[in-house]
């Protein structure tokens, strides 16, 4: 059997078919493991240009484990404490940690007793939702909103209500936050899907739950994931083959028989997972005869996109952690631009993932070091490909945040390199640049996502465009989801 693209669903897909005991190939058209979980060198020195940390590690534990490995003895691991510092002003800073009571004691100091008894009330609730969710949507093939109502038996429809589908994040967090600076703050976890608090449904609060169940960096960067599951893969018979494009799903008899590779190469499968971003399935880029298994989104359904700026720079100002959030004085203007206009925002909140960096400032040696500074922008890298003005105005409108914030970057003496919403639509062609699929906006938008199952037999979707939606273990979750079901298939049609 054949598996289409080696990004962190397709090589858990194809660990857990060559661990099943099936011959599985898996084709990659660039070249090395990873999809978006890239590396980019900047000052001879690795840095993490994609995902930067992950969570669920419970979700690794079991593939791992399943393969009978040890997860940590296979990826060297460190947990966050401090999961993120965010500042808006010069004075105005807040760390949030890997612990509830710690995190409250934060808040209470830059907010007040009143905020940190919101911020306990939030995570319980988070936790409901997180707890509602995991086994009827997250774990579950293809879910419907009939089917989560009903899981839960005759408290299913009451559990639907809890999870407050029908009210947004921005909504929901005024009912904990009456500071707007904690609102901004807990508002950005829609980003983490590529959505807008101001139109994502509540349900994205189950993201501080998870959160606090623990954030792990890969010590060696998140690449280093990727290439021990293609260790195991290997080690388990899987094959792999990079710099292979392939240009078409073979359809014959109203079933998948194959691929073909853009060098004319034809490869006979009656199983095929494709792990590729379902817009790129939708616009035939994967050939016509699968192309219709998966609805073209609209541009205005697209999720975010980002400019990035990977960088080995001088620093100095700001007392840098891992993870850095700058935020812009207009949060409301800020998705009004990216989501209403379509435009790159006029004040954009600044991401800075300072990759040399630990929860203590004072034990950085100094130096130049590993930053990847990111702002979120529009999908539209296939009709809008901007102007060398319009990107040099937004990087000096990034830059000029973080001065007014503390944080001076030396860029002069800096080797940078710059990816753009175009850039991101060549990575992941048909996307616009969208990192995330399609923007989780509207109760409905998470049930809308492709499943793992296609109307074609031998065909499966996996990624963090399908059920159950963007990030790294979701994106694993599928692999194992769309693998387990062709499994599960393939037995079926041998009785």
């Amino acid at each position: 059997m054949v598996v289409v693209g080696a990004g962190i669903a397709g090589l858990v897909s194809a660990l857990e078919l060559a661990r099943a005991g099936y011959d599985v190939q898996v084709f990659e058209r660039q070249a090395s493991p990873g999809g978006k979980m890239r590396q980019i060198m900047a000052g001879g020195r690795p840095v993490d240009a994609g995902p930067t940390v992950f969570t669920m590690r419970w979700v690794f534990e079991r593939i791992f484990g399943d393969a009978g490995k040890v997860f940590a003895d296979e990826v060297r691991l460190q947990p966050l404490e401090i999961l993120a510092r965010h500042a808006w002003s010069g004075s105005d800073c807040l760390d949030l940690f890997a612990g509830i009571d710690r995190s409250a004691d934060a808040i209470a100091s830059f907010a007040g007793p009143r905020e940190a008894a919101g911020f306990r009330a939030f995570c319980a609730r988070a936790r409901d939702v997180y707890q509602t969710l995991e086994e009827p949507f997250i774990r579950s093939p293809q879910p419907t909103p009939v089917s989560l109502a009903f899981s839960s038996g005759l408290r299913g429809l009451g559990d639907m209500w809890r999870i407050s589908p029908f009210s947004t994040l921005w909504s929901a967090l005024g009912d904990h936050f009456t500071d707007p600076r904690l609102r901004q703050l807990f508002g950005r976890y829609a980003t983490y899907c590529g959505s807008s608090p101001f139109d994502s449904p509540a349900t994205l609060m189950l993201v501080a739950h998870v959160e606090q169940e623990g954030v792990w960096v890969v010590q060696d960067g998140m690449h280093a994931l990727a290439t021990a599951l293609e260790r195991i893969g290997r080690e388990n018979g899987a094959r792999y083959t990079y710099g292979a494009e392939v240009e078409e799903v073979i359809g014959r008899n109203g079933r998948v028989a194959g691929i073909r590779l853009r060098n004319g190469e034809i490869v006979e499968s009656a199983n095929v997972i494709v792990n590729a971003d379902a817009a790129a399935v939708a616009a035939g880029l994967f050939g016509r005869t699968i192309a219709g298994t998966v609805s073209q989104l609209r541009r205005d359904q697209r999720s975010l996109s980002a400019m990035t700026w990977v960088m080995n720079a001088q620093t100095s100002g700001f007392p840098l952690v891992r993870h850095n959030v700058f935020f812009s004085s207009d949060y409301k203007a800020e998705f009004d631009d990216i989501f209403g206009r379509a435009r790159l925002p006029r004040e954009p909140t600044v991401y800075v993932c300072a990759q040399d960096r630990g929860d203590d400032p004072a034990k950085f040696a100094g130096g130049p070091e590993r930053l990847l500074v990111l702002v979120n922008a529009p999908a539209t890298g296939d009709m809008d490909r901007y102007t060398g003005v319009e990107v040099a105005e937004c990087e000096e409108r990034t830059f000029a945040l973080l001065r007014r914030l503390g944080l001076d970057v030396d860029r002069e003496s800096a080797e940078t390199v710059r990816t753009t919403p175009a850039g991101f639509n060549d990575l992941f062609p048909a996307t616009g640049g969208a990192l995330y699929g399609a923007a989780s906006h509207g109760w409905m938008a998470s049930f809308s996502r492709p499943g793992g199952t296609t109307r074609i037999p031998g065909l499966y979707l996996a990624g963090g465009s399908v059920h159950p939606g963007p990030g790294v273990p979701m994106a694993a979750l599928s692999g194992w989801l769309a693998a387990a079901q062709l499994a599960v298939d393939l037995n079926s049609t041998r009785l």
